[in-house]
């Protein structure tokens, strides 16, 4: 699917970051690389942004996080290397996307594992850690099972496949919700597309993205983290209102050797949020406000942990 890969060069290293562009059959997915100052070998964390429009810094339309950039920044503050990009469709990888009824989640996959040889390549890092946040952490425990791929993290990740995940929030609704979409969901799950969608459900299953659901249906993340043969962080916030603890501990019970780290207060933004929905929601319009300290330490302390 991939043509050569390619940097765009600049003058400096700074911490703005180095961009980078990954070529593919569809068009350009643009990253940036930011990289500490230094002439030995360092690890280099590949980082996977989550469900939605959502680009490299971790920010999606009127949602100012700054999720991403700031976990660039705490990782080049402490001599790791680090690479972000605006996913397929979006910001300067709008052009990669040619329409929405054309995009797979296995492109998103294929995104992925093209950055990972891409960073293979590159002589300057003695080793490469996948970070998924979200939905990006399906999408990178599966590239993380490419053999260059030293060790994986998974932010918030689901624990579940999604269609159980897209069932269980429409049961809460109210009962004539789930009457309409149990044979919706159905037909999907089985790859079949639906074209009649009540109104009240078109935003969520629009004849454009059920090709996208119905490949995305088809991975179990508990399926895909038993299949990595290598060190694995579990990070999961308890204030998070829309991945919970229970699904950390899923994958951590189809991963028995990975290390789960539950850090109580932390949001799904991986920042302190509070408990009340509402109030937790309106944090993710504060580009300024800091990661959760005791994230970025036991993520520092697992990038920098000698192999076994």
């Amino acid at each position: 699917m991939y043509c050569i890969l390619s940097f765009l060069t600049t003058s400096t290293f700074g911490q703005t970051g180095q961009p980078v562009t990954l070529h593919t059959k569809t068009g350009n997915i643009e990253g940036t690389l930011l990289i500490p100052e230094t002439k030995k070998q360092i690890p280099v964390v590949l980082l996977i942004a989550g469900s939605g429009p959502v680009d490299r810094d971790g920010n999606a339309g009127k949602l100012k996080m700054n999720s991403l950039k700031m976990i660039a920044d705490s990782l080049y503050e402490h001599g790791i290397a680090s690479l972000r990009y605006d996913k397929r469709g979006v910001g300067e990888s709008g052009g990669a996307l040619t329409s929405v009824s054309d995009l797979r989640f296995d492109d998103f996959i294929q995104d992925a594992i093209g950055w990972v040889h891409f960073l293979s390549d590159d002589k300057r890092f003695n080793s490469i850690i996948v970070a998924g946040h979200s939905q990006g952490s399906l999408i990178g425990m599966i590239a993380a099972q490419q053999k260059a791929v030293s060790k994986f993290i998974s932010l918030e990740g689901a624990g579940e496949p999604i269609y159980e995940v897209l069932k269980k929030q429409l049961q809460e609704q109210p009962p004539f919700v789930w009457l309409m979409s149990e044979p919706i969901l159905d037909s999907l799950k089985k790859g079949k597309t639906v074209d009649s969608i009540p109104k009240i459900l078109y935003s969520l299953f629009r004849p454009s993205v059920q090709p996208f659901l119905i490949s995305w249906f088809h991975y179990n993340p508990q399926t895909e983290i038993k299949k990595l043969n290598k060190p694995v962080l579990i990070v999961q916030g308890t204030h998070d209102i829309q991945v919970g603890v229970e699904d950390a501990e899923n994958l951590a019970k189809a991963d028995p050797e990975a290390k789960l780290e539950i850090i109580p207060g932390m949001s799904h933004i991986l920042k302190n949020g509070p408990k009340d929905r509402v109030e937790n929601i309106q944090t993710y319009y504060n580009p300024d406000l800091p990661l959760n300290k005791q994230f970025v330490k036991v993520m520092l302390n697992f990038i920098n942990a000698p192999e076994k």
